[in-house]
């Protein structure tokens, strides 16, 4: 990154830990619409409640191991003997409900996908396909819901996700880019703005 790349202008969240400054950088509020990425970002907010980002962040790369890539397929067929050797796995976040959570989540990922061709054609139908382009000015400004993710939240525990409540889908959706949340002042507003 740099002397230059302290420099610039970010969210405050992200702090200086470079994982997080990265994370924030690269990734957050861009819009993403490939299948797997999604559903990765669907697991690792369902793990984070309760957590920092970071330390999921931190154990991202141990959850990819773990969950098979996070290849929706493949975890949707998990059983008994994988969520022993889940719940033995100090590289994630050992908690029953939360393992549970990610294999019911893939199994009803998959049926949205059977219905909507795709999640990504599911998920962006919650913003017409757009982001929401945001101006917040500072992180006081930040909601933790919205209108939206409380359709979200509703509309995923009615077919049968767990681990997403609206607190939860905002940040999902933040994550993946539905909503675009860098405050005005940082140098990724205006690039992840004129993002796809």
């Amino acid at each position: 990154m740099g002397d230059a790349g302290l420099l610039k202008p970010r969210c405050p969240w992200c702090g200086d830990d470079p994982l997080y400054v990265a994370y924030h950088d690269e990734e957050w509020g861009v819009p993403q619409h490939d299948e797997r990425v999604l559903f990765e970002f669907l697991i690792l907010e369902g793990a984070q409640a309760g957590l920092s980002w970071l330390t999921i962040l931190r154990k991202r790369d141990n959850y990819r191991k773990a969950f098979d890539g996070f290849d929706p397929a493949r975890v949707a067929r998990y059983d008994d003997a994988d969520v022993a050797r889940l719940l033995a796995d100090p590289g994630i976040v050992r908690n029953r409900l939360k393992i549970a959570a990610a294999i019911a989540n893939a199994r009803a990922f998959l049926e949205v996908q059977r219905e909507f061709g795709s999640f990504d054609a599911y998920l962006w139908g919650f913003v017409d396909g757009r982001p929401v382009r945001n101006v917040w000015q500072s992180m006081g400004d930040l909601p933790a819901t919205s209108a939206v993710s409380d359709a979200l939240s509703k509309d995923l525990r009615h077919r049968g996700f767990k681990f997403v409540g609206s607190t939860i889908c905002y940040a999902l959706m933040q994550a993946v880019g539905l909503v675009n949340d860098h405050l005005a002042g940082c140098f990724r507003h205006a690039p992840v703005r004129h993002s796809p």
